[in-house]
């Protein structure tokens, strides 16, 4: 199996499930050593109450081909986060590769709520799960990425720039949150590009998180049973597919090109060429656009 990240090293800032574990496989797929970070782990579960933990995504980092390295982080503390990378740069001696996607705010926010009738202390506390944890890792992590040109950071968000300019996400403070992402990509670009290095927002589309398969009452091997209730999920991805994108993007010699853009799984795998795990390329973004918020019936052809 190629390993085109073996030497390189890697930290997903939240990767105890979804998003973050599926990247974390796939650069440990690639050969990188990836240290995984997050609240839950097998003796103390974070307010998900939730069975993933860290510990489990480092162990299957190692089986896909890697290194995973499990860390108990809070990222809102600031002390936490420098004594993180202290260690990677004690045991390492570089970064090569920061993933910010902590987040946490799945059972924070409510539909549709206008700001005013939103809880107030859950709306500021997805602002600092989703922007302020970002902050404070970048702060700590980028002068460590630095210490060699090439270095890469994505910011993991939800919608590309084009669609979260156009569409209300959610509430006020998920919109918030997620297009404030979009913009610290862009502005690490700036920060970051003369000093040698890549940074980007990227998306995944429609996530077959272990929390999304648990809302539609299915699992992985039978995810399609959801469609009789959801048609528009038959768009949706694994989250290896997006874990494919990051990998792609951290072997490419060219990412520079990229800088500050605001990117998606679905995208980056026309770019790339690597598929989902069932061999499809879903486009969610395109799709969404283009089928379900047109208010035509589901059908996927021509966007996996």
């Amino acid at each position: 199996m190629s390993q085109p990240l073996k030497g390189k090293i890697a930290l997903v800032a939240g990767a105890t499930r979804g998003a973050g574990r599926g990247i974390a496989v796939e650069l440990g797929a690639a050969g990188a050593t990836v240290y995984v970070t997050g609240r839950s782990t097998r003796t103390r579960r974070s307010e998900y109450d939730r069975p993933e933990t860290i510990e489990d995504t480092a162990g299957l980092v190692t089986e896909a081909g890697g290194h995973g390295i499990a860390v108990p982080t809070d990222h809102l503390d600031p002390a936490q986060v420098r004594t993180l990378v202290d260690r990677i740069a004690d045991e390492q001696g570089r970064l090569d590769i920061l993933v910010n996607d902590i987040w946490g705010g799945e059972k924070l926010f409510a539909f549709d709520t206008p700001v005013w009738e939103h809880d107030l202390d859950n709306g500021l506390r997805i602002l600092r799960l989703a922007v302020e944890t970002h902050a404070i890792t970048s702060h700590h992590a980028l002068p460590l990425l630095l210490r060699q040109p090439g270095g890469l950071v994505v910011e993991m968000t939800d919608g590309t720039s084009d669609y979260n300019r156009d569409t209300y996400r959610v509430n006020f403070f998920y919109d918030l949150a997620k297009t404030s992402v979009l913009r610290m990509a862009f502005s690490l670009g700036h920060e970051l590009g003369p000093r040698g290095a890549t940074a980007v927002a990227l998306t995944p589309g429609w996530l077959r998180s272990e929390m999304m398969l648990e809302h539609f009452g299915v699992r992985e091997d039978n995810w399609r049973d959801a469609l009789e209730s959801v048609p528009h999920f038959a768009i949706s991805e694994t989250p290896r597919y997006v874990g494919r994108a990051v990998a792609a993007l951290a072997a490419d010699p060219d990412v520079a090109r990229w800088n500050g853009a605001s990117l998606s799984s679905g995208g980056l795998a026309q770019e790339y060429g690597f598929t989902d795990l069932d061999g499809s390329r879903p486009d969610a973004w395109r799709y969404l656009v283009e089928v379900q918020d047109a208010g035509k019936p589901a059908d996927t052809t021509g966007y996996r």
